[in-house]
């Protein structure tokens, strides 16, 4: 098993910046894939973005040039910087954990961005 605990999200300004930070503990030597989803209010969740673990990335167009993951293998740590905060970036922010036959997520954190 692997859990997750997010941390860093807030109330922020649009053009402003946050940083959300995820720990793992547990089983994490399984772990392959870490990153970001989010679910905006009344919205399905969607990936943000994820890192695997020899370092490959992928964003989703609407944060691409503006967030950046980055992911500390021996901590077992991913986190997203997040830029140029626009208030369509207001959603719950969940880390996420995929391993070879499972998948773990966090709790979310909520990320409001007001105009």
């Amino acid at each position: 098993q692997v859990q997750l605990v997010e941390s860093g999200g807030g109330l922020v300004q649009a053009g402003g910046s946050l940083t959300l930070s995820c720990v793992a503990s547990g089983t994490t030597a399984m772990i392959n894939v870490m990153g970001w989803y989010r679910q905006p209010p009344g919205k399905q969740r969607e990936l943000v973005a994820v890192m695997a673990l020899g370092g490959a990335t992928n964003y989703a167009d609407s944060v691409k040039g503006r967030f950046t993951i980055s992911r500390d293998n021996a901590k077992n740590t991913v986190s997203l910087q997040m830029n140029s905060l626009k208030p369509e970036d207001t959603a719950v922010y969940y880390c996420k954990a995929r391993m070879v036959f499972k998948e773990s997520w966090g709790q979310g954190t909520q990320v409001t961005v007001s105009s």
